[in-house]
């Protein structure tokens, strides 16, 4: 068998990065979240991809593939087949074959010409590779794409033992679903023909990261962005949820940011973290430690494009993204009596995303 051609970088694989599968019929779902962005475009693309009950023959096995385009504009393909999905259970690696002529080939990672002369249709990921073609009959729309991935951040501090996003805790199934951010910030390049329109680039600033597991958040939200103006070796992730926790929900939120090779990391277990998230346009955090603090704010115009997640009722539309999005953010450190601004920054092509619900008014934590 082909070994997938992962990164060298192993030193940035952050932990969680193989698949969860255990083998069992209990339900159960992972989904990959790859993200590059074209900041003289003023564009993004996001591509992910699902499996679900991955033993096959239950009501939701099956997999998918959406993408969210240039100004929103989405396009989703399913797999039915999970038997024509794989992963690798030690590294970031996956893949799902649509039309294929390898009919009597166990899916695997193949060399990216291989890939592009004999699926038709379908994917493969890896830490430094997404590859790929997916078109819908309905409307003869499709995309094509393949670029490679340099990571310069995972998630921790450069040189470092990489971290676990949601804690020490997240090896055991006590919280579900798992997130991991796999790659805060790493440069793309390669090309993405997005209906004819053919976009090439070299260093985008490109993201990845992924959630597995049985159970549903109720709800969440999400501010991502790796595209700050003047600003190349900014980034951030934030996001919070009401998830279950053994017999109990709870509401956790965190904000993490990488900058000059250190990591910020604010979470529950370190800092006080707050929000005002609106039912859609606005998206307000704040949190501090006793050595930092930090303000977010996105906002957008933007109606958003819906998009399918993962619920216990399969691949349902039930969150709301737009790439679209305005992001200020500003990092300070508390000196003695004074605080110091280590950094401002703004950008409009910020990711924002609501999911789950209700969302008939704003979201404050308590």
């Amino acid at each position: 068998m082909l070994t997938i051609s992962t990164n060298s970088h192993h030193s940035l694989q952050t932990p969680h990065s193989g698949y969860h599968w255990d083998g069992t019929g209990r339900r159960f779902f992972e989904g990959w979240y790859y993200r590059v962005t074209l900041p003289t475009e003023g564009q993004t693309f996001a591509f992910m991809y699902s499996i679900e009950d991955p033993i096959g023959g239950k009501y939701h096995s099956g997999g998918g593939a959406q993408i969210l385009g240039p100004n929103d504009e989405y396009l989703w393909r399913t797999f039915p087949d999970v038997s024509k999905f794989w992963a690798s259970r030690d590294v970031l690696g996956l893949g799902h074959w649509g039309k294929t002529d390898l009919v009597h080939t166990k899916p695997l990672y193949l060399p990216s010409p291989e890939f592009e002369h004999h699926i038709q249709e379908g994917y493969q990921a890896t830490a430094t590779l997404n590859q790929g073609v997916i078109h819908d009959p309905a409307t003869g729309r499709y995309c094509r794409w393949e670029y490679e991935i340099q990571p310069i951040y995972g998630w921790g501090d450069i040189g470092s033992i990489q971290q676990s996003t949601a804690g020490w805790l997240s090896f055991l199934q006590i919280f579900e679903p798992g997130w991991q951010i796999l790659m805060a910030h790493g440069l793309a390049s390669g090309w993405i023909d997005w209906n004819g329109k053919r976009y090439e680039f070299t260093n985008a600033p490109a993201y990845g990261e992924k959630n597995w597991g049985g159970a549903f958040p109720q709800r969440w939200f999400w501010i991502n962005c790796n595209s700050f103006e003047g600003e190349p070796d900014f980034a951030l992730t934030a996001g919070g949820g009401r998830r279950g926790v053994l017999w109990w929900m709870e509401s956790v939120a965190m904000i993490g940011i990488h900058y000059q090779g250190k990591f910020y990391e604010f979470v529950p277990w370190n800092s006080k973290v707050h929000w005002n998230i609106q039912p859609w346009g606005r998206w307000q955090m704040h949190a501090q430690n006793l050595q930092y603090e930090i303000e977010v704010t996105g906002t957008t115009d933007s109606s958003g494009t819906p998009l399918r997640a993962p619920t216990t009722n399969g691949l349902r539309f039930c969150c709301r993204d737009t790439m679209q999005g305005e992001l200020n953010v500003e990092l300070r450190e508390f000196g003695i009596g004074k605080r110091k601004i280590i950094r401002k920054a703004h950008s409009k092509l910020c990711g924002l995303e609501i999911g789950g619900g209700p969302w008939d008014n704003s979201w404050q934590s308590s």
